[in-house]
Order: C-alpha cells, then structure tokens, then sequence
C-alpha cells in the first residue's frame, strides 16, 4: 500500500482536512471551500428572495452571517456535500432510512468511509485496501482501526454525540 495521506490540523481547517484525506490528497484548500460556501450562500439568498424583497423574513436573512462558512475556518455540512459532488460522491446520513445508510448500520465495515462531524469539527474514517484509519487532523498521523474495533469506534462516536455520514 502507498503512503497514507494525512493533514495535520491547521487553523480551524477541520473541513478541508477532513475532505483531502478521504480524497487522499492535497485537492482541496480553504480558498476552493469558501467559493462552494459563497456559492451555496448566493443560493440560498435567491431562494429567500423568491418570498419577497421587501418581507421581514428577508431583510433578517441577510442580516445573519453566513451558516455555510465562518472567519474561523469552519465549514457547514452543505459545504462538504458540494464539495464531494465535484468527484460525484454522495454524503449520506448515517440516521437516514436510506438503504445504504441502513446497510452501513448492519456492517459498517462493507461500506468505504465515514465522515464524521462533533462540536464543528470534522474528520474522516475510512478503509484504505483492507484495513480501516481514523484520519483525524487531531491525531499526528493515521490511526488504524481493526474491523472489530470499527463498529465499537463508531457506536462510541455515536453515544459521544457525534454524528457520521457515509462517504460513497
């Protein structure tokens, strides 16, 4: 197996951390994920604009600061969704009902990677060949799980608030 590719945390750049190490390289930066966040925020003030200009709700809207992005580094969920979208990969609740989700539940360790997001901080957990790694921007380097030890990891993950999603 080549090298394992892993970002040490820099900043608040959990996000792109998080996405170039399931992607297993250097392929995005904080500049690529504020043009998707600057993006999806357009979007989302022409779909509040479509209920009128001039109504309360509006005018609040674009009061708020954005909830995709923010001047500590933080990206939202949307913002990874679209990002992954790029490489036609999906992100799909963990809690969904969505077959996959459902199946990812049962054996967690026939689905490819999970990303995992708790208190704004995002990381990636995901099957390299054979084997599993925790790529936490936290840690000093790839962590690597046993499949017995995955499912124990993730409900742990889980009962600590975290929530995951599949990464297909």
């Amino acid at each position: 197996m080549e090298a394992i590719f892993h970002e040490k945390q820099e900043g608040s750049l959990c996000a792109q951390h998080c996405l170039n190490a399931l992607l297993q390289g250097e392929l995005f930066t904080a500049v690529d994920l504020a043009t998707l966040a600057e993006r999806l925020d357009e979007a989302e003030k022409q779909h509040m604009a479509e209920g009128g200009e001039n109504s309360e709700e509006y005018r609040q809207f674009l009061q708020q600061p954005s909830t995709n992005m923010d001047d500590s580094g933080f990206f939202s969920v949307q913002v990874i969704a679209s990002a992954l979208r790029v490489w036609s990969l999906e992100l799909i609740p963990f809690r969904s009902q969505d077959p996959i989700a459902i199946a990812a539940k049962v054996n967690p360790k026939n689905q490819k990677a999970f990303i995992c997001n708790y208190r704004e901080h995002w990381f990636t957990v995901r099957k390299l060949g054979d084997q599993w790694f925790n790529l936490n921007s936290l840690l000093t380097g790839p962590e690597l799980i046993s499949d017995t030890y995955l499912v124990m990891f993730l409900t742990q993950l889980e009962q600590e608030g975290y929530e995951y999603n599949n990464a297909i």
